[in-house]
């Protein structure tokens, strides 16, 4: 069973910074795109950040020059490292990876982990 896991959100004043992070565990053969949706309260979610297997980025434009994501392959976790934190940027992050294992290849979601930005 393959399991996605958030840490590192919190309450930050607008103008500062958070690095979220996601862990894939479980029976893992390999991962495509890595990335970052997230979804504030009233609103769809909304993609932030990709990163490919082989470093290849995107970025939603409100973030850009911002937010960097980055990932390890040895460790498949990917992180997002937010800065200039603005209000609008409050909501719920969920990373997610493209994941192929035992039971062949599907798109894996964390549970979400909250971001709340203080003006």
């Amino acid at each position: 069973q393959v399991q996605l896991v958030e840490s590192g959100g919190g309450l930050v004043q607008a103008g500062g910074s958070l690095r979220l992070s996601c862990a894939a565990s479980g029976r893992i053969w390999s991962i495509d795109d890595m990335g970052w949706h997230r979804q504030a309260p009233g609103k769809q979610r909304e993609l932030v950040a990709t990163i490919s297997r082989g470093g290849d980025t995107n970025y939603a434009d409100s973030v850009k020059g911002r937010f960097t994501i980055s990932r390890d392959n040895t460790q498949n976790t990917v992180s997002l490292l937010m800065n200039s934190l603005k209000p609008d940027d409050a909501a719920v992050y969920y990373c997610y990876g493209g994941i192929s294992g035992r039971v062949g290849w599907a798109k894996y979601w964390g549970q979400g982990t909250q971001v709340t930005v203080s003006s």
